[in-house]
C-alpha cells in the first residue's frame, strides 16, 4: 500500500497547540500506518500518543469519546478528508493520500469508451482527490469533455462517500458517464444507483476498468427484496446509532410516528454497533429499520430485514400503495 499519512500537517498543529497526550484513529486499513504515525510523533515531541483501535467507517464515525476517556487534548481523524479541518476544538481531520498512479489504468479507459461517451464527470474517495486533475487531463486529451462535479456539505468537489453523493447526483442531466478513481465498488456502485448512470471504476493497482452497474443492481434487487419481506412485519424495530455522527435520532421519531400512522408496533432500540448477533437478543420483533448509516444494511447480512432510511421511507409508500422506482435515485441515503 502507497498511503501516505500528512504527518507534516500533525506536527504543525502539535508545534501550535503544544498538547500534552493526543489520539489517533482511521479506518482499519490504516491501522499499521497510524502506529507509525504515533511512534512518529511520540519520538519529535515526547507526549503519549494514543491509537484507537475501534472501527471507523468515515467522518460520521469519529471516536471523540474515546479521545475524552483517554484525556487527549487533540484527536487527529485520519484518512477521511472532507471540506472541514475541524470539528470542535479537540477533533482534527488529517488527510491520507494514495501515491499510486492512475496514467495507466485512465489512458486505457478512455481509450477503450472512446466513441461511446462524449461528457464523463470523474469521482472519487478521500485517498485520490488529489489526482483528479491529472486524469482529468488525460480524458481531455482523448476528446472528452469532463466536469467535476461541485461539492456540498463535507464533500469537496469530485469527491463521493458511500452514502452521500452531491457531485455526482447534482450534474446528471449533463454528463453520459460517470468515472470512479479507486478500487471500491462501495463507493462507485452507489453513485450507480443514485443516478442510474453507466458507471465505470479504475483500478490502478491491477490496471484495469470495470463498469459496476451489474453489480449496483444486483444491491439493489437485494434492498428491494428486503423492503418486501418487511411489508407483512407486525412490529418494526426502529435502531438509532450510538455514535456521535450518526445519531438521527428525530429522523428516527419521524419514522416512528409515520408507522404508527399505519397501525405498525414500534420498538426504539439504540446502539453502538449494529450486527446480526446484537440484534438476536431482541425478540417479538419482525423487521429493523436502522437510522444510523445507510450501508449498515446493505453491505452486511441480517437474517431479519433490515432497512436503511431510504429503503424505510420505500416501504412506508408501499404499504400507502405508492410506487418506490425511485427510492434510491436521491443525493443522500439519510
Amino acid at each position: 500500500m502507497t498511503i501516505r499519512i500528512d504527518e507534516k500537517r500533525i506536527f504543525e498543529i502539535i508545534e501550535q497547540r503544544k498538547p500534552r497526550s493526543v489520539a489517533l484513529n482511521g479506518p482499519e486499513g490504516l491501522m499499521s500506518k497510524l502506529q507509525d504515525a504515533a511512534d512518529h510523533i511520540t519520538e519529535k515531541f515526547g507526549i503519549e500518543a494514543y491509537v484507537i483501535g475501534d472501527t471507523c467507517w468515515g467522518s460520521c464515525d469519529l471516536n471523540t469519546h474515546a479521545a475524552d476517556m483517554l484525556g487527549a487534548d487533540i484527536l487527529f481523524n485520519i484518512g477521511h478528508t472532507i471540506a472541514m479541518e475541524t470539528f470542535g476544538e479537540k477533533l482534527i481531520m488529517i488527510g491520507a493520500f494514495d501515491d499510486i498512479s492512475f496514467d495507466s489504468v485512465a489512458t486505457k479507459c478512455a481509450k477503450g469508451l472512446q466513441g461511446k461517451y462524449k461528457t464523463v464527470s470523474l469521482l472519487t474517495d478521500s485517498q485520490h482527490l488529489h489526482q483528479i486533475e491529472s486524469v482529468k487531463k488525460i480524458f481531455e486529451d482523448h476528446g472528452y469533455n469532463v466536469i467535476i462535479g461541485r461539492g456540498k456539505g463535507q464533500l469537496r468537489d469530485a469527491q463521493v462517500f458511500g452514502c452521500e453523493f452531491y457531485p455526482a447526483y447534482n450534474i446528471q442531466k449533463q454528463v453520459d458517464a460517470y468515472i470512479f478513481l479507486g478500487q471500491s465498488v462501495f463507493h462507485s456502485a452507489s453513485v450507480a444507483m443514485s443516478t442510474e448512470k453507466p458507471t465505470f471504476m479504475l483500478d490502478p493497482y491491477f490496471e484495469e476498468y470495470s463498469q459496476v452497474n451489474e453489480f449496483a443492481q444486483g444491491m439493489q434487487k437485494r434492498m428491494i427484496l428486503s423492503i418486501y419481506k418487511a411489508l407483512d412485519a407486525e412490529k418494526i424495530g426502529i435502531i438509532i446509532g450510538l455514535k456521535e455522527g450518526q445519531f438521527a435520532h428525530v429522523r428516527a421519531l419521524e419514522l416512528k410516528k409515520e408507522f404508527e400512522k399505519l397501525g405498525k408496533k414500534v420498538q426504539m432500540i439504540a446502539l453502538t454497533e449494529i450486527t446480526d448477533d446484537r440484534i438476536q437478543v431482541f425478540k417479538g420483533i419482525d423487521a429493523f429499520v436502522q437510522v444510523a448509516c445507510p450501508r449498515i444494511a446493505t453491505d452486511n447480512h441480517f437474517k431479519k430485514p433490515m432497512l436503511s432510511v431510504p429503503q424505510a421511507q420505500a416501504l412506508l409508500k408501499l404499504l400507502r400503495k405508492e410506487p418506490i422506482e425511485d427510492f434510491l435515485k436521491v443525493q443522500h441515503w439519510l
